[in-house]
């Protein structure tokens, strides 16, 4: 408890730091590129503001000839002191642009490498999150922070942090300059910054809230767009296109004005700005003027400051447009880094058992689960599997009879009581080991946009064409495989769409036969096909079932009544087990249950 206490601190401390400074631990890694990175940015604005230094100097030139700051080197000749001049200034241009080139590269490959890694990273990270973390979520939501919050980063880094860097260069050595060059003036040009400061500082305050409401709407927005670009086929049976293009519009609207909110704030930041600098830039003007007419500063040192305060005014201007585009990433960076701070509630074990030495015996002892602190599903639940044989587990909707294949597979942590393989509990088990170990053939087929040579594959990426065929053919998957338009290259569509729900899940059962488990779990895996491909199904299951531990989660009893041991379950509980004799002999709930299913019961008006 102690422990899960301290956990829980840590993980409250990570979440309530800045994002920035988040992002600043994250990257730790690139620290060498960073620095390279923004050495050349520095590099580049020096440069960058070397010019009004050499018009100065020019100007210095022809007004003072023989007595000009070059003439001061020992160089007196006119023309050769506009040699001097010309050759400076071509060095500064190229080194200028050297740097340029330098700077543009190497933030944008780091802001590439940044996204990347940090997708791979999110990406990772939620593969190692139990189901219920997924249950509690939209697809879209999630797809919204490894898409769409990692790109408005890389966008930032590509850009922002640059400028950042450049503005932050300009106004040091800007500000260096004039206390060099007229410390009596100095300060009227540099009394806004103080004031720029604040401001900017006030403006971050004031939309961080704003940006972070931004992207949970547009999280919100494409949570709607994926749940409904996936359950377009409900939505056209239903005549609902209408319905959610209302809903998909409330989104976006909602969407739209967060967005407005930001930006009639963030909007106003370049023209409060621009008037702070007016003040400065007049004041240089009028009495820089006056101490040049005067004779206290010289008519180049003028003109210097005039063109600086210039190359000063406009990349303050653009502070507003970068501090937006810090805002919008460091709200991106919050939701990516609480990704990444979620903790990982199930862990893999550290006891090796490869899949060729495993037996395939299972025993459940006074198991207890129950979703999310919700009531049990499965209480005091104690079951045995022995190695080799067939075991089915039969119950009405809600008996937790699925439940049991996802604690089976540690997609979920039991409660109380334990599970073990071979007489090692799972929770000692590397997840490797124990998921190859186990093929699962679902009612629900999942199959990934690819061919059917693909699909057949998943798991088993080694396999050889030959190999894939043979369990093709033993799932009887084979015949109708190469009455398709491309034989095995055939692309299946998204989720399988364009084949049968019957071809999906003799795929699923092929995919299982090629994996060639000790253990398969079959979970209602003939209830949504029609009689003549369930024969099918049934011939190729009882062919792979020999030998291998089985499992068959079955509404139709037909299918499991040669199952070597029937338990039959009811809200969480065993309450029968025998062999389909045995338990027709017993006239409980299964009798009860086989009478109604194989006719000999009419329900009564």
């Amino acid at each position: 408890m102690v422990l899960v206490s301290k956990f829980n601190f840590n993980e409250r401390h990570r979440r309530s730091q800045h994002p920035l400074k988040r992002l600043i631990e994250y990257s730790r890694q690139y620290r060498h590129q960073i620095w390279l990175a923004s050495l050349y940015s520095v590099l580049n604005k020096i440069f960058d503001l070397a010019p009004p230094a050499l018009i100065g100097i020019a100007v210095d030139v022809v007004v003072e000839q023989q007595n000009s700051i070059i003439a001061r080197w020992g160089i007196q000749d006119i023309y050769a002191q506009f040699i001097i001049l010309s050759i400076l200034t071509v060095i500064v241009w190229i080194l200028e642009s050297v740097f340029e080139y330098a700077l543009a590269k190497q933030w944008r490959n780091l802001a590439q490498t940044i996204q990347h890694d940090l997708r791979l990273d999110a990406y990772q990270h939620l593969q190692e999150l139990e189901l219920a973390y997924f249950e509690d979520r939209s697809t879209g939501g999630l797809m919204s922070i490894l898409s769409d919050d990692i790109n408005q980063l890389e966008r930032f880094l590509d850009i922002g942090a640059n400028d950042l860097i450049q503005v932050t260069t300009t106004v040091i050595i800007i500000a260096g300059a004039f206390f060099i060059m007229a410390p009596s003036v100095a300060w009227m040009a540099m009394l806004p910054m103080p004031f720029i400061l604040w401001g900017s500082v006030a403006f971050q305050r004031l939309l961080a809230p704003r940006y972070v409401d931004v992207r949970e709407k547009v999280g919100f927005l494409n949570s709607r767009l994926a749940n409904n670009l996936s359950g377009m086929m409900t939505i056209k049976s239903f005549v609902a296109e209408d319905y959610e293009a209302i809903r998909v519009t409330e989104e976006s609207e909602a969407y739209c004005q967060s967005n407005r909110r930001a930006i009639a704030l963030s909007a106003a930041f370049v023209p409060l700005i621009r008037m702070i600098i007016l003040v400065g830039f007049t004041a240089l003007l009028l009495y820089g003027g006056l101490a040049a007419v005067e004779g206290r500063i010289t008519v180049g040192t003028y003109s210097v400051l005039v063109f600086l305060i210039q190359r000063l005014l406009w990349p303050l201007t653009r502070l507003g447009e970068t501090f937006d585009q810090y805002q919008r990433a460091m709200a991106s960076t919050s939701r990516v880094m609480n990704l990444l701070d979620t903790p990982i509630e199930i862990h893999t074990g550290d006891v090796a058992l490869p899949v060729e030495t495993v037996r395939g015996e299972i025993e459940l002892h006074n198991v207890t689960f129950a979703y999310n602190g919700r009531h049990p599903i499965i209480e005091n639940l104690s079951l045995y599997v022995p190695a080799g044989k067939t075991i089915a587990i039969v119950g009405s909707t809600g008996s937790g009879k699925s439940t049991l294949v996802k604690l089976l597979l540690r997609l979920y942590e039991v409660q109380s009581g334990n599970i073990t393989l071979d007489g090692i509990e799972l929770r000692n088990l590397r997840f490797n080991d124990l998921r190859r170990a186990i093929g699962l053939v679902s009612q629900d087929v999942f199959l990934f946009h690819g061919t059917v040579a693909e699909n057949i594959a998943y798991g088993s990426f080694e396999a050889t064409p030959a190999e894939i065929i043979h369990a093709a053919t033993i799932a009887e998957a084979h015949e109708f495989i190469m009455q398709l338009p491309q034989g095995y290259d055939t692309i299946v569509g998204e989720r399988g769409q364009k084949l049968s729900g019957g071809q999906r899940q003799r795929i699923a059962i092929a995919r299982a036969i090629l994996k060639n488990p000790p253990i398969l779990i079959l979970d209602e895996a003939t209830s949504a096909v029609d009689n003549e491909t369930e024969a099918a199904i049934q011939r190729s299951l009882e062919k792979i079932t020999v030998n291998r531990t089985t499992i068959a989660i079955a509404h139709r009893l037909s299918t499991v009544r040669n199952a070597d041991c029937i338990y039959v379950m009811e809200y969480g509980k065993l309450v029968e087990k025998g062999t389909h004799e045995q338990l027709i002999a017993q006239q409980g709930i299964y009798a009860s249950l086989w009478r109604v299913q194989s006719g000999l019961v009419v329900a009564s008006d």
